[in-house]
């Protein structure tokens, strides 16, 4: 048999951390974290990329090259509810170009991003978690 020592002082925390406007500033982090995933997943479409006439395609398993800025500027952070948010790309041909079709190879830029900025994510709303069980006010 396991003994568990601390549960109901742990499960205490986890109570409190929901309610009163604390998931606001958990809220506050994930949204920042959805900011850093858009503008890592923007910055990888336009990072070298030439419009108009001298567009030159991205290669297969790199991101897309903008060409009419559609797919970038398409790009968005919505706070669904103040424990989640929703990090999309609006452009109608996003997912052929993140999963690829039966004619053209993955460009994906969502799936890159997420991975890039994951561990940051992870520290913004952790320290937004520690912060509210210190016993810290909202910022």
């Amino acid at each position: 048999m396991v003994k568990i020592t601390g549960r109901q002082v742990f499960s205490a925390k986890l109570r409190d951390i929901s309610g009163r406007g604390k998931d606001a500033e958990i809220g506050k982090a994930l949204y920042a974290g959805g900011d850093l995933i858009s503008d890592y997943a923007q910055g990888s479409i336009v990072a070298g990329s030439v419009t108009g006439k001298n567009h030159i395609p991205s290669a297969p398993g790199e991101a897309p090259n903008a060409d009419q800025r559609t797919l970038d500027k398409n790009i968005e952070v919505v706070q669904i509810n103040p424990l989640l948010v929703e990090v999309s790309s609006n452009a109608p041909y996003s997912e052929a170009l993140e999963t690829g079709t039966s004619k053209m190879a993955p460009r994906p830029f969502m799936g890159p991003a997420v991975q890039a900025k994951k561990n940051e994510v992870i520290a913004l709303v952790g320290k937004a978690v520690d912060h509210i069980l210190s016993g810290g006010t909202l910022r």
